[in-house]
């Protein structure tokens, strides 16, 4: 699993990117604003991506999320302190994890991702992420990301 992390608190950033790689994740890079994000993107092609929501150039992380689940595919989980400024739809996003999260839910989010990537299954989602409206009534079929 390729993962990008956006988040613009370093110490943060730099604490995913070690949970992700001992979970066996490749992290392709870390944002901390929405230009870097999308260089990141087009350059290595995440599958999934967690994204804070106010980063160094604002409320920037639903663009983010947008642009990474509509131009790449990538499966958008939010981390954040603030999911009240969500906005509707998600932005595309799976759901959301609220800040501070431990390493165990961590896992759980990016297993989920993994299998909605794979199969498009929702099931048994992870206690601690909220899905995304979209996702708890989804149609039929739901195209993997």
């Amino acid at each position: 699993m390729r993962v990008v992390v956006v988040e613009d608190q370093p110490i943060l950033a730099m604490e995913l990117e070690l949970m992700l790689l001992d979970h066996g994740c490749e992290v392709v890079g870390i944002a901390a604003d929405q230009a870097t994000a999308a260089i990141l993107a087009e350059r290595h092609k995440p599958n999934l991506a967690l994204v804070d929501l106010n980063l160094l150039d604002g409320l920037s992380g639903p663009a983010v999320a947008h642009e990474l689940v509509s131009r790449h595919g990538a499966a958008v989980i939010f981390m954040t302190a603030n999911p009240e400024q969500i906005p509707e739809g998600f932005a595309g996003a799976l759901g959301v994890v609220c800040k501070p999260f431990d390493e165990s839910t961590l896992k759980d989010v990016v297993d989920f991702a993994c299998r909605f990537r794979a199969s498009g299954d929702t099931s048994r989602p992870p206690r601690r992420l909220r899905l995304a409206p979209w996702l708890q009534t989804p149609p039929p079929t739901i195209a993997p990301h």
